[in-house]
């Protein structure tokens, strides 16, 4: 009896130590670790997922004149920003950072407004030439950059369809290698405050506008057109009747958000070119989910904010085409659009 006792008070000693952790399973094996899922990294310029979220955005300034056209990288651009130049002409400032395209190009000469907005950015930013006082700000270093005056033939490559000067063009490559050439860092650190509108959401509150037109002059060389695909939610941008697209692949530029900002233009010098006014902020009118809002811009930290009430306008996750305009033409005039 007393050995059965003892063999029983064991039993109910092991008993209890199951209950504390006994399994099916070696004891000295380590439990799994839960599976944490990655964060979703989305473009703080598009809105859209990316695998380059900290990629340091750059800014190129690209030829407009029709000789120029089609241009290459323009479908990668996360925003294209399109200034009037003198001759009441335009260029563009293309604004990669979500992904640099193989080749960007033909790429011109700086302006000191270019340079102040990637200035603003904390951009990387490339031109080939300069104007004089842009050329002082690129001395002074006031942006990292690289320039093919400097590089022409070697980081910068003449094309041979194309006339000088609207046949310089930038490698994916050599962007890498103006990088280290310069010694700038590849890593973002101004982050924008742009807003945008949940996959869930959408923004119906405003004039239907199926149909956009902005003008620079009464050249139809630069007017845009744009046209709202209401399947896509995208527009597609012509200009005179030709579709804009990217000369790297034939894709046509599709575009979630089309902003207009009116800003201060100055002539400064006999050859007719321009100071804008980037800091002032002013009327602006944003076109988006087929429909026309006025709103206005700010200048936030560097980047020209569209907002509403001081505060960031939902935009659509996507690409958007940035057009600056004269306060004297003011959107009233600059811009039309029907249902």
């Amino acid at each position: 009896m007393r050995w059965n006792g003892r063999k029983l008070l064991l039993t109910a000693a092991v008993s209890l130590l199951c209950l504390g952790g006994c399994s099916s399973k070696d004891q000295s094996e380590p439990e799994e670790p839960e599976k944490k899922q990655n964060p979703i990294e989305v473009s703080s310029f598009t809105g859209e997922i990316t695998d380059g979220i900290n990629n340091r955005p750059i800014v190129a300034t690209i030829s407009n004149i029709p000789a120029a056209r089609p241009q290459s990288g323009l479908a990668d651009a996360d925003q294209i920003y399109e200034f009037l130049a003198e001759g009441q002409v335009t260029r563009y400032a293309a604004l990669f950072q979500s992904k640099v395209p193989d080749q960007i190009g033909p790429i011109r000469s700086a302006r000191d407004y270019f340079v102040h907005l990637a200035e603003g950015m904390d951009a990387f930013y490339i031109a080939h030439g300069y104007s004089p006082d842009a050329k002082k700000l690129l001395d002074d270093r006031v942006v990292e950059h690289i320039n093919g005056i400097s590089h022409d033939g070697t980081l910068f490559e003449r094309s041979a369809d194309r006339r000088a000067p609207h046949n310089s063009y930038i490698s994916k490559e050599h962007i890498a290698e103006a990088f280290s050439l310069v010694n700038a860092s590849e890593e973002i650190t101004a982050q924008p405050s742009f807003s945008f509108l949940n996959p869930d959401e959408s923004d119906k509150i405003g004039d239907i506008a199926s149909t956009v037109q902005v003008s620079y002059s009464s050249d139809p060389n630069f007017i845009s057109t744009y046209t709202y695909d209401q399947e896509e939610n995208r527009y597609y941008r012509s200009v005179n009747g030709i579709d804009t697209v990217d000369k790297l692949n034939e894709r046509r530029i599709e575009l979630a958000n089309i902003i207009v900002m009116e800003m201060d233009h100055q002539t400064v010098d006999q050859q007719g070119r321009l100071a804008i006014d980037l800091e002032s902020g002013g009327q602006a009118m944003l076109f988006h989910e087929g429909i026309a809002k006025t709103i206005e811009w700010q200048n936030k930290d560097g980047f020209l904010t569209p907002v509403d009430q001081d505060l960031p306008v939902k935009l659509t996750a996507g690409k958007t085409w940035i057009h600056i305009i004269p306060s004297l033409s003011g959107p009233s005039t600059s811009v039309t659009y029907t249902p």
